[in-house]
């Protein structure tokens, strides 16, 4: 069954369109995990509104976990998808700092709907 997840992702009046950015320049990363059935990033047209929505559909809910476990999501969220250098002398790459001000995950299931 089709599990959707929406990441609601509330960011500064004059950050959205670095998030787009981003976004798009990880374009594709996700296309091919296992389960995964489509990604929309939906921009608010409300002049009030700051809060983005990141919408994905996966085939199951262990098909999302695979992937938030995954290296490809880790490297586009900030995370280390490699272990730290034994070399204490190496430099360490800092994370990306982050755009929104908070996000929170919502999970739905489709109880209907029409193709159009």
């Amino acid at each position: 069954m089709t599990v959707i997840k929406i990441n609601a992702i509330t960011v500064p009046a004059d950050s959205g369109d670095e998030l787009a950015q981003r976004f798009a320049a990880r374009a594709g990363a996700v296309d091919g995990q296992a389960g995964f059935e489509g990604f929309e990033l939906l921009k608010p047209t409300d002049a009030d509104r700051h809060t983005w929505l990141v919408i994905t559909r996966w085939a199951d809910e262990e098909s999302f976990q695979t992937w938030l476990s995954s290296p490809a999501f880790g490297h586009g969220h900030g995370q280390r998808s490699e272990p730290a250098t034994a070399d204490p002398s190496a430099e360490a790459k800092p994370a990306p700092s982050h755009v929104g001000l908070s996000s929170e995950l919502w999970s739905y299931a489709i109880a209907g709907g029409s193709q159009g």
